[in-house]
């Protein structure tokens, strides 16, 4: 069965597509990974065209991902999920159901600060540097992911 993981900031266009695609291009099919939003404002979108242009310019093609809004459901489908900011953790800790699920969600820049709870920094209202600067910080983590997740 394979190991599913969630990628999770708040409108689904600019952090959490780029952690997905980051992901999945250091795992194995044996992996799924996924990626949603607190909000659904975004719902059907493409990412946005600054995350697809950062995503292009390091070899990572994001353009088949579709903004989502996180789901209750969630929990169950998905064995980790990473959240972008300390906000975004709190929203999805109020919909967890349980300890288990609770237990499933973490701040994604822990994985290179631990304990930390460092925020990934939301790039929307800023330029294109802001994007590059996220990617580095989600290729970073998403390393870290990765190499636990091989062992």
């Amino acid at each position: 069965m394979a190991t599913k993981i969630l990628m999770v900031c708040l409108g689904n266009i600019c952090r959490s597509p780029l952690a997905e695609g980051i992901l999945r291009s250091k795992l194995s099919e044996d992996f799924i990974v996924d990626s949603a939003g607190t909000g659904g404002w975004h719902a059907g979108e493409l990412p946005d065209k600054r995350s697809t242009a950062t995503a292009k310019n390091r070899g990572l093609d994001i353009t088949n991902q579709r903004a989502r809004q996180f789901k209750q459901s969630d929990f169950e489908i998905f064995d980790s999920i990473f959240v972008m900011d300390n906000s975004n953790y709190k929203d999805i800790m109020t919909l967890a159901p349980n300890e288990e699920a609770k237990l499933k969600v973490k701040l994604i820049l822990n994985e290179i600060f631990p304990n930390e709870n460092v925020d990934v920094p939301d790039p929307y209202y800023g330029g294109q540097d802001g994007f590059e600067n996220v990617f580095d910080m989600l290729d970073q983590a998403c390393e870290e992911i990765a190499r636990k997740l091989k062992q």
